[in-house]
């Protein structure tokens, strides 16, 4: 496929909405609803002011400019959200408004601004609403270079990243698009949706952050930064988030809107790759001090306490379980890569194969539990009681025993994903999921995911697993199997060798910032031998630059702009990857479902109003 850089217009469409329904043809996102919700309609983490506009008694209700800025006074509609994303086919055009339209989704798109000749539409999902928009002024984007195009880019990799502690990031990012920068990898942890309820949480000794105004105390040693300094407004407690309560806001859907509307300068100039991290699956991870949120989202009883914590799979919004935010706001190439939704898919670009995974469900003893985990004796189906929050998936079949990898839908595809690679083309395999298999900060997940997906990479060459999860900046040396370090593969402590088949380069980037703050060592804990760098100080982002065939280059951004950690990775002469199997042939669809359209080759656009389109 040739690049081609190419302008576009959105238009008048009808909005994607969070929805609890299975739609045909695309990714599962059913919610199980055989209990009741019974807490309050509309959760806002705002015991002073728990209005939604908020009436300037209790937190700032954060206020982001929208995508496309209306050319009425008096609004009735709006296009809020714009984002790219890569197909195989091209490039995919999403965007969102409050209210729906009776038109179809339209997207009018040419090969220059004064020439958008071609229109392409399809199909949405809409409320009961129907008002105008203003159309997006004329935007470009270019799709992804034909793999085997052997010219040098740049790919900007994060992970973990909000709103709270993240401005410097942002800054960066966007200096990054402006300097060319191919697309963006975000490996899980978007907008903070859930951390909407941090500011009726009091402190305790055991999480690192209390914010109390002047007496704010934030894990590390580093000075305390000054939004963080402002008082509590008047009634509100030292809690465990921040100057805004949650990350961005105190409800659960605004944080996404807010976050999204944010980073709108980014997302609508260059691809924005997501997949999914533990804070997309549900709108709470835990309960509260005195079990605060089992007594509001259980019982509806604001400010209050229960006597033992009783969060399950029906205490959130139907519409804020089971990842259905996370798949409703983007829309990845699983479907069209073998893969699942937004969960696991992979695409070429250049001299690279990328693979994003799923380390959240759909591999055995993930983090998130299945039904079929918590079920007991008979049961087909779980009792309320015997489900936890976070449950979700699997969104991908289990052919078998959900204690065995080798059994989900998710290994089959990243086994023959793998196989399929032709290193001639792309000699460079970047894996990355949103949690680690090792690191310093050791934990019982690590070792799951090495048994489900290790060998089966270092028997496919990959080269490179990235992950965030951990909020710190970690580089590790090469890893063989069985948590070695393969000495052999470091030239220094800047320069590696690949080892294919025997090694991998790990790297943890969770520092892009938000209201959680950083990971940090426990008083004591010693720096692990398998750890080549480590900085728990400075936020920022990653950038990854192939150069050609043999060589690739690494570097840490931090949010001052300054240079934090740089890594040259290096293939020998006489040991290149081996594995070579036929280039993927995709079927090219015409209509793609939920809010996505097809056009072809890729042009300029003007958006209209609220659906995702893609570029053939």
């Amino acid at each position: 496929m040739k690049i081609i850089i190419a302008p576009a217009l959105l238009g008048t469409f009808s909005s994607i909405f969070v929805r609890a329904i299975p739609v045909d043809d695309l990714d599962t996102r059913d919610s199980d609803t055989r209990y009741p919700y019974t807490g309050p309609a509309v959760p806002v983490a705002d015991w002073v002011d728990p209005s939604i506009n908020g009436n300037g008694k209790g937190f700032p209700r954060l206020v982001e400019a929208p995508a496309v800025v209306p050319a009425s006074s008096n609004p009735t509609n709006n296009i809020n959200v714009i984002s790219l994303s890569y197909l195989p086919t091209g490039v995919n055009i999403h965007y969102q408004t409050p209210f729906g339209l009776d038109e179809s989704p339209l997207v009018t798109w040419g090969s220059s601004p004064t020439d958008l000749c071609n229109k392409a539409s399809g199909i949405s999902h809409t409320i009961s609403a129907s008002n105008g928009t203003t159309a997006s002024e004329v935007l470009s984007f270019t799709t992804a270079r034909a793999a085997g195009d052997p010219k040098e880019f740049t790919v900007a990799v994060l992970n973990d990243m909000g709103y709270t502690n993240a401005g410097g990031t942002h800054k960066q990012l966007m200096k990054a698009v402006d300097e060319g920068v191919a697309f963006a990898w975000h490996g899980g942890d978007l907008s903070y949706a859930d951390d909407w309820y941090s500011g009726i949480l009091p402190c305790e000794d055991d999480w690192p952050v209390c914010y109390n105004g002047t007496s704010t105390e934030l894990p590390g040693a580093d000075p305390i930064p000054a939004e963080y300094q402002v008082a509590l407004p008047k009634g509100e407690i030292p809690n465990q988030g921040g100057p805004l309560g949650g990350d961005m806001s105190v409800l659960y859907e605004s944080n996404w809107d807010l976050w999204q509307q944010w980073m709108v300068n980014i997302t609508s100039k260059i691809p924005y790759m997501v997949l999914p991290g533990n804070h997309e699956s549900t709108c709470s991870e835990f309960d509260g001090p005195g079990n605060i949120l089992t007594a509001w989202l259980n019982n509806d009883e604001a400010n209050s306490t229960a006597p033992e914590s009783q969060l399950t799979y029906y205490s959130c919004p139907p519409s804020q379980r089971n990842f259905t935010a996370f798949q409703n706001r983007f829309r990845m190439p699983g479907n069209e890569t073998g893969g699942v939704g937004n969960f696991w898919y992979s695409f070429d670009y250049g001299l690279a194969h990328f693979i994003t995974l799923d380390s959240e469900t759909d591999l055995a003893n993930s983090p998130n539990n299945i039904f079929a985990a918590d079920v007991t004796g008979n049961e087909t189906l779980p009792m309320a009681n015997e489900t936890y929050v976070t449950d979700s998936g699997p969104f991908g079949a289990i052919d078998g025993s959900y204690k065995d990898n080798k059994a989900y839908a998710q290994y089959k595809w990243l086994a023959k994903d793998l196989a399929s690679v032709d290193r001639t083309k792309t000699p460079w395999i970047i894996a990355m999921s949103h949690r680690p298999m090792y690191s310093t900060q050791v934990s019982s997940y690590q070792a799951h995911l090495r048994a489900a997906w290790e060998s089966l990479m270092l028997e496919y060459e990959v080269d490179v697993y990235l992950s965030g999860h951990i909020h710190w900046y970690e580089r590790l040396y090469p890893m063989g199997a069985n948590s070695t370090i393969d000495k052999t593969s470091i030239l220094n402590n800047n320069t590696y060798y690949t080892n294919p088949g025997l090694s991998m380069t790990h790297i943890i980037n969770g520092m892009a910032g938000n209201v959680e703050s950083h990971s940090v060592l426990e008083p004591g804990q010693a720096i692990s031998n398998i750890t080549a760098v480590l900085d728990q100080s400075h936020y920022g982002f990653s950038k990854l630059t192939f150069l050609n065939a043999t060589a690739l280059t690494w570097s840490f951004i931090r949010g001052d702009g300054a240079d934090g950690d740089d890594l040259l990775l290096l293939k020998r002469a006489n040991k290149t990857s081996t594995f070579s199997g036929p280039s993927k042939t995709i079927a090219r669809r015409d209509i793609a479902s939920s809010a996505s359209i097809s056009v072809a080759a890729s042009f300029v656009l003007v958006v209209l109003a609220s659906l995702a389109a893609f570029i053939l």
